[in-house]
């Protein structure tokens, strides 16, 4: 009913987003095998947290010494940028218990294909094609990631951290076509880019958010 619903360069581009979240998804696995984590705790972050950004963050603080508390609040504090998702996707995510899975698979990539497309149909087919399909790459990234860390000396040095800005950035620019937007956007950039030597990992991303304020009031 999903691919039915939407034409065939959408569903191509979001699948490949999704083998894209798998590989990354390896990495993420590798990289927690690596800190000595045992294989349930990314894999069990991979499907109740399913944020990438925020999974990231977690091992790290716990790698460094931190306190799991403080790892999972710095990880709420990160998919703050969540809650204009919501409101974003509001009409997408379903009503009642289908709500609950629905808010569960928004992510950066689902809103962006649901917000990109025409029809409410579409939004709606998108946003669910992408959503569930991130639903399942990521965490069977995160075993393949187990399965192969010990054969991963660096995961740094595969370069995967940069693919999810590049997606998301080569899925916003259509949305840049509109002036006011494109200004929005500019000014969170800079924002974001400023704030980061000041800031911990994560706060100048929400920082951005601020110039928000631009577009509503244009």
């Amino acid at each position: 009913m999903l691919l039915s619903t939407l034409n065939h360069s959408t569903v191509k581009n979001i699948v490949l987003v999704c083998l894209a979240d798998l590989i990354v998804g390896i990495s993420y696995g590798a990289l927690a095998h690596s800190q000595g984590f045992d294989f349930w705790v990314p894999l069990t972050l991979s499907i109740l947290v399913l944020a990438g950004a925020s999974e990231f963050l977690f091992i790290g603080v716990v790698f460094s010494g931190g306190s799991p508390i403080s790892a999972a609040l710095a990880g709420l504090l990160v998919n703050s940028r969540h809650i204009p998702f919501s409101f974003a996707v509001s009409e997408l995510a379903g009503k009642g218990p289908k709500a609950l899975l629905g808010y569960h698979i928004m992510n950066d990539e689902s809103v962006v294909f649901g917000l990109a497309q025409e029809t409410d149909k579409e939004k709606r087919a998108a946003f669910w094609l992408c959503g569930l399909g991130i639903l399942m790459c990521w965490p069977i990234g995160v075993l393949i990631g187990e399965g192969v860390g010990s054969f991963i000396q660096d995961t740094k040095a595969l370069g995967m951290d940069a693919m999810f800005p590049a997606i998301i950035l080569a899925l916003s620019l259509p949305a840049l076509k509109d002036k006011s937007l494109r200004l929005t956007a500019i000014i969170g950039a800079v924002i974001a880019v400023v704030s980061t030597p000041f800031l911990p990992a994560g706060i100048p991303v929400l920082m951005a958010l601020i110039s928000l304020v631009i577009y509503i009031r244009s």
